[in-house]
């Protein structure tokens, strides 16, 4: 009985472990940060992340959010169907002067896993 209980469990958490690593993977960007070099300031500077859904259902993105007010995420209101593409747009405030990383975070529907996008660059008079 105590084998059939570990089986069981170990049979339970690659299942687990397997459908966590196969959601990482939904959505497939193209890339995950952009450096924007040199900007002047109070010229915003815009970049879209393109991905494509690699999984058999559609995909909701619940949010996208960055680490400042500076910083300002556009996503699809819609569904992502399986082998479609979509953007997500981010756009930079550049009234800062010096250099600067910013992080935006990617939650997905049902999907614990969030993706995160970097942006950096330096902005100069």
């Amino acid at each position: 009985m105590k084998k059939l209980f570990s089986i069981s469990g170990l049979i339970a958490c690659a299942i687990l472990v397997m459908s966590f690593g196969f959601q990482a993977e939904v959505l497939k960007f193209e890339k995950t940060s952009h450096s924007f070099g040199t900007i002047k300031q109070n010229t915003p500077v815009s970049i879209e992340f393109g991905f494509t859904n690699t999984g058999t259902k559609p995909v909701i993105i619940e949010d996208a959010t960055a680490e400042c007010g500076c910083t300002k995420p556009e996503f699809p209101p819609r569904p992502i169907a399986p082998g479609k593409t979509g953007a997500i747009k981010v756009t930079y405030d550049s009234k800062a002067m010096g250099s600067f990383t910013k992080k935006i975070t990617v939650k997905l529907v049902n999907n614990s896993n969030p993706v995160e996008l970097l942006i950096k660059g330096e902005v100069v008079s």
